[in-house]
C-alpha cells in the first residue's frame, strides 16, 4: 500500500517554444530562392487532471519536477515544427492546488471531468520566412522559441465524502466504519489507531451511495496543528454531515462533545453548521440505567447509543444517515 500524502509541493515546467528555421528555397535551375524558414512549434502545456481512482498523492513524491516537451525546430521549406507534447498530472479529486510563493488558492479540483492549465507552453519562434520584406529579402535570422511558464506550487488534498466521523482518539470511529461500509481500517484498542484518513462507502439497494471518513481523532488545540492537527481538520472541510462519536465510558460526556465542537468551529465556522448526529458508542461495556443516564446528560434531541462492535442500532443509525443526507442535499438545494 503506498504511503499517505495529503500534501506536496512540486514544480511544474510547461515545454519552450521551439526556434524557428534559417533557410532559403533550393531547388534545380533556381539556386537563389528566397527565404523558407518555418516556424517552431508552441510548447506543451501542463494541465492537472483530478482521477477518481487515486487517494493520495504519494505517487508525486519521488518526481517533483514535471516538465512538459518544448516545441519542435521550424524546417525549411516553410514547414513548421511540431508542438510539444502536453503533460496530464493525474491528482486525487478534491485537491486543492496553492501557489507557493503567495499561497494564493489556483484552482479546486472537486469535478472528476475537470482539467485544469496549470502552466502555459510558449510560443514557437518566427523563421525567417516571416521576415521577409521590400527592404530585406533575405533574411538570416529568425526568432528562438519563448520559454513555458514554470511554477512551484502546493497540492493539498482534501477528502471529499458525504460523512464525517468525528471523536477522541479510541472512541471507536474505525470500528464504526468496518461496520456500516465496506472499508477495512485498522483496528485496536489504543489511541491514534488511525493515523491516516479512512474511506468507506455505503451501498444502498437502490443503487445510490454514501462516503463515509473516519478521520485520525481530535485532541485539544488540533486546530493549531496540536496531535494530528490540520491533516484531520482539513479532510472533514467538505463534508455534508457529521457524526459525533463519543465513548459512552467517558466521565464528562458535554465536556467531550463541546471540546469536539470547538475545534471545528476554531477551524472553521462552516462545520459546526452542518447537519450532525451524536453517536454514544460502547454501550454493551455500561449497564441499561448508565446508558439512560448518559443520554440525558447530552440535553440533545440528536442522540442515539450504539455499539459498533455488537452491532446493536446500527441498523437506526443507517436510517438516520440517510435522514441527514436528504436534510444536507434539501439545504444545499435552497442556497
Amino acid at each position: 500500500m503506498p504511503k499517505f500524502t495529503d500534501t506536496i509541493c512540486i514544480r511544474v515546467k510547461a515545454g519552450n517554444g521551439g526556434p524557428g528555421a534559417v533557410s532559403f528555397h533550393r531547388e534545380k535551375f533556381i539556386p537563389r530562392g528566397g527565404p523558407d524558414g518555418g516556424d517552431g512549434g508552441k510548447g506543451g502545456d501542463v494541465y492537472l487532471q483530478p482521477d477518481p481512482t487515486l487517494h493520495t498523492l504519494s505517487h508525486l513524491f519521488k518526481d517533483r519536477v514535471y516538465r512538459a516537451e518544448n516545441g519542435h525546430h521550424g524546417m525549411g521549406n516553410n514547414r513548421y515544427g511540431k508542438d510539444g507534447r502536453v503533460l496530464v498530472i493525474r491528482v486525487p479529486v478534491g485537491t486543492q492546488v496553492l501557489d507557493h510563493e503567495t499561497g494564493a488558492e489556483l484552482a479546486d479540483l472537486v469535478d472528476e471531468g475537470s482539467r485544469f492549465m496549470i502552466a502555459v507552453g510558449g510560443i514557437g519562434g518566427k523563421g525567417n520566412a516571416f521576415f521577409k520584406s521590400s527592404t530585406n529579402q533575405t533574411p538570416r535570422f529568425s526568432q528562438p522559441g519563448l520559454p513555458g511558464e514554470e511554477k512551484r506550487i502546493i497540492l493539498n488534498l482534501k477528502l471529499i465524502a458525504d460523512i464525517g466521523l468525528v471523536g477522541l482518539p479510541n472512541a471507536g470511529k474505525s470500528t464504526l466504519l468496518s461496520k456500516i461500509t465496506n472499508a477495512k481500517p485498522k483496528i485496536a484498542d489504543y489511541p491514534f489507531t488511525t493515523l491516516i484518513p479512512n474511506l468507506g462507502v455505503i451501498q444502498k439497494e437502490d443503487g445510490t451511495t454514501c462516503t463515509i471518513a473516519d478521520i485520525p481523532g481530535i485532541i485539544e488545540g488540533a486546530h493549531r496543528g496540536h496531535g494530528l492537527g490540520l491533516s484531520f481538520l482539513r479532510h472533514i472541510e467538505r463534508v455534508k454531515a457529521i457524526l459525533f462519536i463519543l465513548d459512552i465510558t467517558n466521565d464528562d460526556l458535554p465536556y467531550t462533545l463541546h471540546l469536539l465542537k470547538s475545534e471545528l468551529e476554531s477551524y472553521s465556522s462552516e462545520l459546526t453548521a452542518k447537519p450532525y448526529y451524536i453517536l454514544l458508542n460502547k454501550i454493551d461495556c455500561v449497564v441499561e440505567d448508565t446508558v439512560r443516564d448518559k443520554i440525558n446528560q447530552m440535553k440533545d434531541k440528536n442522540v442515539l447509543h450504539i455499539s459498533a462492535a455488537t452491532g446493536e442500532n446500527i441498523n437506526t443509525l443507517m436510517e438516520i444517515i440517510d435522514r441527514l443526507m436528504e436534510f444536507a442535499g434539501a439545504a444545499q438545494g435552497n442556497n
